[in-house]
């Protein structure tokens, strides 16, 4: 599933860098990530940095994006064709 920023969000930015799909942008209060573009760092990633960087724990699974290990990696590849994805 997808991640989203919750409303504990500092807007501190330190989760946008780390994003490999740049899924994560500023919005009017808080970041938001963009659920088509977030995989969860499948393909990039043994686990999600934006979770791991989070001073505040704001970055949550979405539970309206739920998505299966295999679906976010083909979203990864669509995302960046040519690519190998990590181990």
């Amino acid at each position: 599933m997808a991640y989203k920023i919750s409303d504990e969000c500092i807007s501190c930015g330190a989760c946008e860098p780390e994003c490999p799909n740049a899924a994560i942008s500023e919005g009017e209060t808080v970041y938001v990530i963009d659920p088509d573009k977030c995989t969860e760092c499948v393909g990039a990633h043994e686990s999600s940095k934006c979770a791991e960087t989070c001073p505040v724990d704001a970055c949550v699974p979405d539970e309206e994006h739920t998505e299966s290990r295999d679906a976010l990696l083909e979203k990864w590849k669509k995302l960046h064709p040519g690519e190998t994805p990590a181990a």
